[in-house]
């Protein structure tokens, strides 16, 4: 079979996990053709990068063009790494000129996002691949395994508290995502991961969600009601050194290669100050949501919270037969020697650094048994050693696995319609059914 031609819209720092694995471990699997985004400066990076790899300079095009460049250059797949709002533009762009797509999760952020792909795909018949990696990581598949092994009998309910440090999850508020209508707010951009790991460990289908949260702890209000007084504009001054919610982007040659030098051709900020007016996503969230599963009805409570010392994250499975309890823990606090918090550090390193200590335990207890711990398979790399399993089936195909890990766009409307509906009942108050959002006829299936 002939390597796939790829091309890929959006150039910052997400995309490159998948130009480094066309250019290095899956070489051979895909050849990457073009490249586009709206700052030229992050496509000539790249480039660059790309370039130093051995690979031929893929041509630069205009996003608004994606169309015209899959028909002229005989494209097959086109990965979207773009900020989220515009992940259903460029995904109908690509179905409609010919080429399926790999996209980024989520796989967009509104119910007309959802409307669109699932027409154009219904239209089309071309293939959407959404990339879930947390799926890959061995603790979250072991624990799929004991349930879909039916050690914990009929899944009847799931508690998921997860915690962002103050390194991973202040970077939120510092760049795109931190006004709702670009991301859709944490429901959506950070938490369509977890939506979709419940969805695929229980294989079930959500269908009423009940939110309440808010801006708790980052944002202007915030500040002034701690006494936090005057804040420096933006992480990369002088004003800012020391502080340890700041970025400065000069600290990581990533960011001042693709955001501090290139913030001419754009205005574009990376390093935004947390505690900066105008923020609009919540950093404290809570949900209960109700699934469909094989037999009857299961619900979920949901927790998440963005400014937690240490980061990681605690699910318990209840089932008519026992309990299956992960606890994992991705990162202890990030301190420098001597006990300083470290600012500096790329918060995507940060997040998937392997070299720092992670403890991840397993439990199962069955009813009137002895608990005992599931043996969990070493992983490497990152996100828990998902990201290169994720890859091989992106890039080689979809191998035969019993656990059924990769994501079809199927999953990611079940995954992004729990962030849609929790948006809603933030907005009303009122629990949100599923099934009532407006998604189009092309999706009704999908839900009962």
């Amino acid at each position: 079979m002939p390597a796939r031609r790829y091309a890929l819209v959006g150039t910052g720092s997400r995309a490159s996990m998948y130009l480094s694995a066309l250019a290095g471990a899956h070489a051979g699997d895909g050849e990457l053709v073009a490249i586009a985004d709206t700052n030229p400066g992050r496509m000539d990076v790249h480039t660059r990068r790309l370039v130093a790899a051995g690979l031929a300079a893929p041509e630069q095009f205009a996003p608004a063009d994606l169309a015209e460049t899959v028909r002229r250059l005989d494209i097959d797949r086109v990965v979207v790494t773009t900020p989220d709002r515009y992940h259903a533009d460029y995904v109908v762009a690509a179905l409609e000129a010919g080429a399926d797509a790999v996209v980024e999760k989520p796989l967009t952020t509104t119910e007309d996002g959802v409307r669109r792909i699932a027409e154009a795909v219904e239209r089309t018949g071309r293939d959407v691949l959404v990339t879930f990696n947390y799926r890959y990581a061995p603790r979250n598949s072991a624990l799929k395994r004991v349930i879909a092994d039916g050690l914990v009998g009929e899944v009847t309910s799931v508690h998921f508290e997860w915690v962002l440090d103050t390194a991973h999850g202040a970077d939120y508020f510092r760049r795109w995502h931190r006004q709702k209508e670009n991301s859709g707010g944490l429901l959506v951009h950070k938490s369509s991961h977890h939506f979709d790991l419940v969805n695929w460990w229980i294989s079930g289908v959500p269908t009423r969600v009940f939110a309440s949260g808010g801006l708790r702890f980052y944002g202007a209000e915030n500040a002034a009601a701690r006494g936090l007084g005057k804040r420096p504009g933006r992480g990369t001054s002088e004003e800012a050194r020391g502080d340890a919610f700041s970025l400065d982007l000069r600290a990581s040659e990533a960011n001042r290669e693709l955001y501090l030098e290139n913030e001419g051709h754009d205005g574009y900020l990376r390093d935004r100050d947390v505690f900066d007016p105008g923020i609009t996503i919540e950093d404290n969230l809570a949900l209960v949501v109700d699934y469909a599963v094989a037999r009857g009805t299961a619900t979920m409570s949901y927790a998440l919270n963005a400014h937690s010392p240490w980061e990681g994250y605690v699910v318990n499975v209840n089932g008519t037969l026992g309990r299956a309890e992960l606890t994992v823990v991705e990162r202890g606090a990030v301190l420098l020697e001597g006990g300083t918090v470290d600012p500096s550090m790329h918060p995507e390193e940060v997040a998937d650094d392997e070299t720092r200590p992670v403890s991840e335990r397993l439990v199962l207890q069955q009813h009137f048994g002895t608990a005992r711990e599931v043996q969990i398979p070493a992983g490497e790399g990152g996100h828990g050693g998902g990201d290169a399993l994720l890859l091989r089936d992106v890039f080689e195909g979809p191998s035969a696995d019993p656990l059924g890990r990769t994501a079809s766009w199927r999953d990611g409307v079940r995954s992004v319609v729990v962030g849609i509906a929790g948006n809603a009942s933030l907005a009303t108050g009122q629990a949100v059914r599923t099934a009532d959002l407006d998604l189009g006829p092309a999706v009704k299936t999908l839900l009962p």
